[in-house]
């Protein structure tokens, strides 16, 4: 059972991560990169969009 709210939060973190990528002001070559990056490693993709996405309003 825990496994798949582990998966759940993933997915839900990973659709937001996805509609923050393609909200913001980088190229679209830049958005289709972070956009597989998301896809194909979720977990991954997720921390180094977290990490090493822009930065909009964060301190």
């Amino acid at each position: 059972m825990e496994y798949s709210i582990f998966g759940i939060v993933i997915l839900i973190l990973d659709v937001i991560a996805l509609f923050s990528v393609w909200a913001s002001g980088a190229t679209t070559a830049t958005k289709l990169l972070w956009t597989l990056l998301i896809v194909i490693l979720p977990v991954i993709g997720l921390i180094a969009w977290f990490f090493l996405g822009p930065k909009r309003g964060r301190v």
